[in-house]
């Protein structure tokens, strides 16, 4: 798959380049081959494409790649919306065209230009062809605009160059990969070192860095800005717009995925930039309907400002570059405030042109770092060491702080976000909107881009990370600062606000005093904050009924923003220091059991061998843990462990006629105890294990070598034990360090499968130690239980048809009763008491719904009725 995705991206950039060939080729007759409008389609799916291809290559170590695609993806995004507009006809003239396109072309010829240097000397030689080439094609182009004596035809050369080199590397690791990897064109197979990596134990998790990409479209909002001043364009408007928008979508993007890479405050910073490329891309658009000048809310620019400025220290923490690099737009942000006209002045876009250059420097720097063993150094841990030395914090270490309340996401926790975005859009309303021309005041993509937008992103992450309470508060807020923002702001409504308006409001402020009566049992933080948003409701539905009084307003506003930017400090504090930490309050009420305060038990990511190990350890010291397996989830104890033991059986609740079942790594743990097995016996577990089946076997002197002592009672029944090997890596590694474990499932007794370590937290969670967390079960099916306590003389039974199917089993056994009857074929096994058993199943299954998904081919004795862990209960 890693070379099917680098082919489509190879591809896709091969294609868009064919087609901008053609098109610049055939711009210089009297009627281009390819309409402007069509033009435009067709790079906006090409864009697409190599937006899934760089998002698919964002979760391996190939940064370099991902910088390309995404970036011309950026590139051809807004230059095919800028050819939509001008075959639309709303850029009529060559000047509009030019002006819209120039700010763009710079910043993507100089982006690309870094990426083609960095690829170079990394020796990614087709990667550095491409990107130059691309850079090259976008320098002409901007050469032509403005002195039709370039021609095109420099423009398609490059374009051509991009083609044939992008169409043979793509075709090259299709073949490569149609092959099963056998067949590679010269150049174009998977580096040994990139294979290396690919298999390593933390693909796929997200480990790439996507500041480099964050800062080239910094770049380009800068130069939309910086060519203004510098005259290289005539003025700021519409056609600019792309440009703008299209780099906001693509940096929430790199928002998601940085969060994804567990770097949150990278996600904070692109969230934040994002936010101010809607905002400029709004201050151009308004131009084409409003008559006058827009305005700028000052209160908005400072907050945003102190914002920006507490997030450079805990940045420079980590990075004294990318610290410093943040002040550039605490500067943006004060100038912002300082220019009634936002960024139509000249102090915005000063600023602006400084921030092209720094970001330029950084691009590089990433881009660098990215591949190189001996990096540059951008001052990393220089203010960390500064204030160990000075003892007066103790820093986080490791990833405990992304360790979520239920169950283990793969996402950061975006709380610093969710706070920062109250912040923003409670100060953006301070300021009134102008009643003849709402849309003159910069308010409405404050309002629902920050209060809205990234709300939204804020509640589906803290839903991801068991969040349940916060995740709803962060959406249900969301959704009313988007339809408040665009009723009231957007100009929707008049002065006759109207008894629905009203109606509305009132039902969301029901909805949030519930949501306030829940974050009583959360922290006294959370409870204010749901409470003072109740204060904003309020003043919503004074305006609506045309009751408002400017002075509350303002003073509501102030207060849940001031609340939000506690919080936002809060979490930024809490989740970098261990102390000293910002209190946010225990809960107002607490409930005794489950929820009630007690202390949580552990959730490590089974794809980790630390984690592993440290199940393991917990194991072996008496602990009690939830773990996967090849069907379902079940809770596990140490043999060695018989208080261990008893402690599991009791967890759950354990009905008597459903005793808990034992689990080997391989048969060399029963080896001591071989002699006491019948020879057929062994060879049958030796051929039927690892599996999804389970094993009733005699019980006998065998299981005293297991060390469970008394605790043994809980463990099969006075005639029988079920034993098996599971056939999961995860599991057969864990009884490897721990020994056999006892087994059994994790659900209280008579409630369903539990198919997620999610579900294990919810129904079990206070009773367990730790919980090996793998996501959902691969088998949502239970085992397949066998009797074998007659195997001796031919004959085994089924108590339960799962996984695997009786046929399989049934040839299983026939193949191990050859080696001791040569030559016979034993095609009629018997089924011991048939019809007693299905008597018994049939009772069993009446009374028991526990057992009413079970194939009703197998017959089930009720003293060893299974459970949904694949062991006999």
């Amino acid at each position: 798959m890693e070379s099917l995705h680098r082919a489509v991206g190879f591809l896709a950039v091969a294609a868009g380049s064919l087609l901008l060939a053609v098109h610049f080729y055939s711009s210089a007759g009297p009627t281009p081959l390819i309409p402007s409008s069509a033009l435009g389609v067709l790079l906006l799916l090409l864009s697409l494409l190599l937006a899934y291809a760089g998002v698919r290559k964002s979760r391996q170590n190939a940064s370099l790649f991902v910088s390309l695609c995404l970036t011309v993806s950026v590139l051809w995004c807004g230059y095919g919306v800028i050819q939509i507009l001008a075959g639309q006809g709303v850029l009529p003239g060559t000047a509009d065209l030019r002006n819209a396109a120039v700010p763009g072309l710079v910043a993507f010829s100089l982006g690309l230009l870094l990426i083609s240097l960095v690829g170079f000397l990394h020796k990614e030689v087709h990667l550095a062809m491409m990107a130059s080439a691309i850079s090259l094609a976008c320098a002409h182009e901007i050469a032509a605009v403005y002195d039709a004596a370039f021609g095109s035809s420099a423009v398609a050369c490059n374009y051509m160059v991009v083609c044939f080199v992008g169409g043979y590397v793509g075709l090259g690791k299709c073949l490569f990969f149609l092959s099963q990897e056998k067949i590679a064109l010269p150049g174009t197979d998977l580096p040994k070192k990139e294979a290396s990596n690919r298999q390593g134990p933390d693909s796929g998790t997200g480990s790439n860095d996507l500041t480099a990409f964050g800062l080239i479209l910094n770049m380009l909002s800068a130069s939309v800005l910086g060519c203004r001043l510098l005259g290289v364009t005539d003025d700021l408007f519409v056609g600019q717009v792309p440009w703008l928008w299209a780099g906001g979508v693509y940096q929430l993007g790199a928002s998601i995925f940085s969060y994804r890479s567990l770097d949150a405050l990278t996600a904070t910073f692109l969230g934040f930039t994002s936010l101010l490329k809607f905002g400029e891309g709004y201050s151009l658009l308004i131009l084409r309907w409003v008559p006058e000048e827009p305005s700028f809310p000052i209160p908005f620019s400072v907050a945003f400002a102190v914002l920006l400025t507490i997030l450079a220290v805990f940045i420079a923490i980590d990075s004294l570059a990318d610290g410093l690099y943040l002040l550039f737009y605490v500067a943006l942000c004060i100038a912002l405030a300082c220019s009634p006209r936002g960024f139509l002045e000249g102090g915005p876009q000063g600023v602006a042109v400084a921030i092209f250059v720094a970001s330029t420097l950084l691009t590089l720097l990433h881009l660098y770092n990215g591949k190189a063993e001996v990096k540059i150094p951008r001052g990393e841990g220089v203010l960390k060491a500064l204030l160990s030395r000075l003892q007066v914090c103790k820093l986080r270490e490791g990833n405990d702080l992304h360790t979520p309340y239920l169950g283990y996401s793969k996402y950061a926790d975006a709380e610093v976000l969710g706070y920062a975005c109250s912040v923003l859009a409670s100060f953006a309303i301070t300021v009134a909107a102008k009643p003849n021309s709402p849309l003159a005041t910069i308010v409405l993509p404050w309002v629902v881009a920050a209060g809205g937008l990234l709300k939204l992103l804020c509640g589906s992450l803290a839903f991801s990370r068991g969040k349940t309470l916060e995740s709803s508060a962060f959406i249900v807020y969301g959704f009313m600062w988007i339809i408040w923002g665009i009723a009231r702001y957007g100009g929707l409504y008049g002065a006759a606000r109207g008894f629905q308006v009203a109606v509305g409001i009132v039902s969301l402020m029901l909805f949030n005093a519930f949501l306030v009566l829940c974050t009583l049992f959360l922290s006294i933080s959370w409870f204010i904050y749901s409470l003072s948003f109740e204060l904003i409701l309020i003043s919503f539905l004074l305006d609506a009924v045309g009751a408002t009084s400017t002075g509350y307003d303002i003073a509501v506003t102030i207060i849940f923003g001031l609340v939000s930017f506690y919080c936002f400090l809060s979490a930024l504090v809490n989740c970098t220091f261990e102390s000293p930490q910002l209190p946010v309050g225990r809960p107002i009420v607490r409930l005794s059991g489950f929820g009630g305060g007690s202390t949580k038990c552990l959730h490590l990511p089974a794809r980790k061998a630390s984690s592993v190990k440290q199940v393991a350890e917990i194991m072996k010291k008496g602990g009690v843990c939830g773990i996967p397996t090849d069907t379902v989830y079940v809770l596990a104890a140490a043999c060695c462990q018989p208080d261990a033991v008893e402690k599991a059986y009791n967890t759950k609740h354990q009905a008597q006629d459903r005793p808990m079942s034992l689990w080997i790594s391989s048969l060399k743990q029963l080896e001591p105890a071989k002699h006491l097995f019948s020879p057929v016996l062994w060879d049958f577990m030796d051929a039927a294990w690892p599996s999804p089946i389970s094993l009733v076997i005699p019980r006998g002197e065998w299981v005293d070598y297991l060390g469970m002592k008394d605790s043994a009672k809980y463990v099969g029944t006075p005639q029988s034990v079920a034993i098996r090997i599971p056939d999961c890596s995860v599991t057969t590694h864990l009884i490897d360090l721990v020994g056999p474990i006892t087994v059994t499932s994790a659900n209280p007794t008579g409630e369903a499968d539990t198919t997620h370590h999610n579900q294990v937290y919810a129904k079990l969670g206070d009773k367990v130690d730790a919980v090996l967390c793998d996501g959902p079960s691969p088998e949502n099916i239970a085992s397949t239980v066998v009797d074998c306590t007659k195997i001796g003389s031919g004959h085994i039974g089924f108590f339960r048809v799962g996984l695997v199917p009786k046929s399989q089993v049934l040839q299983i056994l026939e193949r191990v009763q050859r080696r001791y009857q040569p030559g016979h074929t034993n095609n009629a096994l018997v089924m011991e008491g048939k019809e007693e058993q299905q008597t018994l199943c049939r009772a069993f299954l009446s009374n028991d719904a526990h057992v009413q998904g079970n194939s009703p081919t197998s017959y089930t004795n009720k003293a060893f009725c299974t459970d949904e862990g694949g062991a006999p209960q």
